[in-house]
């Protein structure tokens, strides 16, 4: 009986030989110690020195004992590597899903929202630049209200004596001619302001459009970690239910279960800051793009580091050229200017003309005869017309203080135009000096370091498997690879940062033409 159920196991081992192949690598708790006594079985050694590590029983055959003992050891071994496989297939579902459920809150690859997607939104619907806007809308005002010809002035007025029956009514009309230009000054300081206005909010435009894009590559690299970090700990689960099988089974030494406990609450913690980082950057992206926090929102989760901008040398070209904050710049320059040429022009003489009637009705405390021979007081009425002309004389105010501090600040502008072309420069190189070493790093992480990293990872594991290591060398290997991933991690979104920056310095439209497309329709 016992020979018919060691031939018996022995039959099962030879034809589920691919099976244990297959996953005594990932199993490295019971199956590999299977296949080694299966391997020790087709050898014909003591399987029992192998298995139990103390010598057969006294009294028993070697040959009879051996297979007794390595029968019931594979029993032992098959029902708990049963065990422990369907602890870890159903006991981590719920967990898993639940840690699932998170990077699914933000990352919809099929659905999500694009990083163009946020930037159009964004443009509709950030309070700052629509509070921006109506700065253009109020410029426009004043344009409009400095073209517009001063009104006329219309006096009139009345007297009487107190003491007698004189009176006097006076009515009058002046309107103001202002010479020398005064309203075309005006007009013209109103425009460049228009200019300034709209230049800065294309700037506006422009770094929040950076910014939106920075924040959703801040999103998609802490789901990254946080998704890489949930597939860590499903593992190291089911690395710690396996390795207390075997020091259940006296297999492992109860380290080994501490080293891996460790280890799991330290993937814990990893997942639950990464989870912090992601859910804290999504609200600092839903607040650049004007959402509220309670808003559902989920991205696409792709590094969008695939768009090749411009060669150097154009992208300085176009910066100079088109770039809002120079415009602005440039526009502020421009009023500067105005300001002093309406400064001189108020400077000078100016003038009005005027016009009036005036009723007057005086008389003397004395009688007389009058036509007809009767005594009358003697009084008369008069009327009056006047036309005349007023003039500003500028014999002591010729604006001299207007006038300097308008040279003053049309001096700083352009000191702070010529600075900015300098600066802008230096942006340019230092963005892609930044892009070329971004890119660089990446392609070395990812052709040379992640797929080493994870060989070695494997080669351990296995060798652990087979006993031929210990669990700290499995162990500090797997620290490795956290730090390679979310190293690769951080070189993605360093890569793609850089690509926002060159887009930034350059100047380029905030969305995509396909986008522009999108909006107009």
């Amino acid at each position: 009986m016992k020979q018919e159920n060691f031939s018996t196991c022995c039959h099962w081992l030879r034809r589920n030989r691919m099976f244990i192949d297959r996953w005594s690598g990932y199993l490295p708790s019971s199956v590999g110690a299977i296949r080694g006594a299966f391997r020790s079985y087709g050898a014909r050694e003591n399987y029992s020195a192998s298995i139990y590590k103390h010598p057969a029983p006294t009294g028993l055959k070697t040959r009879s004992a051996s297979r007794i003992r390595l029968l019931a050891a594979l029993a032992l071994l098959l029902f708990t590597t049963s065990d422990a496989l369907a602890q870890s297939a159903t006991a981590p579902l719920a967990v898993n899903a639940e840690q699932a459920s998170t990077y699914a809150r933000l990352i919809d690859p099929a659905k999500g929202m694009t990083a163009d997607d946020l930037v159009r939104y964004a443009l509709d619907h950030n309070g700052e630049l629509q509070a921006a806007r109506q700065m253009i809308a109020e410029a426009r005002g004043r344009l409009r209200q400095a073209g517009l010809k001063p009104n006329p002035m219309l006096e009139a007025s009345e007297s009487q004596a107190v003491t007698g029956p004189d009176n006097n009514q006076m009515i009058g009309i002046e309107l103001p001619l202002e010479l020398y230009g005064r309203r075309k000054a005006r007009v013209a300081v109103a425009e460049r302001e228009v200019e300034m206005r709209e230049a800065e909010v294309r700037d506006f435009e422009r770094r929040l459009a950076a910014e939106t894009r920075m924040k959703y590559a801040d999103v998609i690299a802490a789901a990254r970690n946080l998704k890489f970090t949930e597939d860590l700990l499903k593992l190291t689960r089911d690395s710690h239910r396996l390795i207390r099988a075997r020091v259940e089974l006296g297999k492992s030494a109860p380290l080994d279960r501490d080293l891996v406990w460790v280890e799991l609450n330290k993937t814990e913690a990893l997942r639950v800051g990464f989870e912090s980082k992601a859910e804290v950057a999504m609200f600092e992206l839903k607040k650049v793009t004007g959402r509220p926090p309670d808003e559902t929102l989920r991205l696409r989760g792709e590094f969008e580091s695939q768009r090749q901008p411009p060669p150097q040398s154009e992208a300085l070209r176009l910066a100079l050229e088109s770039r809002p904050d120079l415009a602005a710049l440039r526009a502020a320059e421009s009023v500067a200017a105005a300001l002093t040429r309406q400064a001189r022009v108020e400077g000078k003489i100016d003038a009005s003309i005027f016009a009036g009637y005036q009723r007057m009705n005086f008389g003397y405390s004395v009688r007389g005869f009058n036509d007809a021979g009767a005594l009358v007081p003697v009084t008369g009425i008069f009327h009056y017309a006047t036309v005349g002309v007023r003039l500003t004389l500028p014999t002591r105010n010729k604006n001299q203080g207007l006038i300097e501090a308008a040279i003053a600040a049309e001096e700083a502008a352009c000191k702070r135009r010529e600075f900015a072309g300098l600066v802008v420069r230096n942006e340019v190189a230092s963005a892609y000096a930044r892009l070329e070493g971004a890119r660089a790093a990446e392609a070395i992480y990812r052709d040379r370091v992640r797929d080493t990293a994870m060989s070695n990872l494997d080669v351990l594991r296995k060798a652990y498997a087979l006993g031929r290591n210990n669990l700290l060398d499995y162990i500090a290997e797997q620290r490795r690879l956290i730090e390679v991933e979310t190293g690769y991690t951080d070189l993605l979104k360093e890569q793609l940062d850089a690509i926002i920056e060159v887009e930034r310095v350059v100047g380029l439209p905030p969305l995509s033409p396909e986008q522009k497309i999108k909006v107009e329709n």
